[in-house]
């Protein structure tokens, strides 16, 4: 492989690397089984019962 080649290879393998960081991430971010819990009791705890007849 001759030494304009390479080169060519090594920048392009860089461009392509920062156009995958630029690239809008289509995973959702991981969250742990135990913040999944957590955010689910939080709102349980913060409604409010409210009497549905008014008195």
């Amino acid at each position: 492989m001759n030494r304009r080649k390479k080169l060519n290879q090594i920048l392009k393998a860089n461009a392509k690397k920062a156009n995958a960081k630029l690239a809008p991430k289509s995973k959702d971010k991981y969250i742990s089984k135990a913040d999944r819990l957590k955010l689910e009791s939080e709102p349980a705890q913060d409604t409010p019962i409210a009497p549905d007849t008014p008195s």
